[in-house]
């Protein structure tokens, strides 16, 4: 049951990464409204958009296959604590009830980011990872 559950978060944490990328191209706008809501307006800039999501396909890809895990896995991780960070009052109060701008729908990017560090943590238990298969 480990093995299909490392698989899985492998592929669903890798898979997000590759939907946030495409989304990046997909819809500008969206990425601009976000980099201005949650990141300071950080990075709002089309161009720079474009390169994130590349790079955002390229890490999830590598995460969903398990290739270079124990370079990719720590900058997934790190990844996915800054939007958990970015979203931050979603996860200390869901509801809103003390802390204004949160969202329930949000609280899962804490799940998101423990999953990335779980994943860092078993690195040496994923048999199903391409590297682990490849001997790497």
């Amino acid at each position: 049951m480990k093995r299909w559950g490392l698989f899985l978060l492998r592929l669903t944490t890798g898979w997000l990464l590759v939907l946030w990328g495409i989304d990046k191209f997909q819809d500008v706008e969206h990425g601009q409204a976000v980099a201005e809501t949650f990141y300071f307006g950080i990075g709002t800039q089309a161009m720079v958009l474009y390169i994130f999501g590349a790079l955002e396909i390229l890490l999830g890809a590598l995460v969903i296959v398990g290739m270079w895990r124990r370079r990719v896995y720590p900058v997934a991780f790190v990844v996915l604590l800054v939007t958990a960070l970015g979203v931050w009052k979603s996860i200390i109060d869901p509801w809103g009830w003390f802390l204004e701008g949160s969202n329930v729908l949000f609280y899962p990017s804490a799940i998101i980011a423990a999953g990335a560090l779980l994943l860092w943590g078993t690195i040496d238990e994923d048999a199903m990872a391409l590297d682990a298969r490849r001997g790497g």
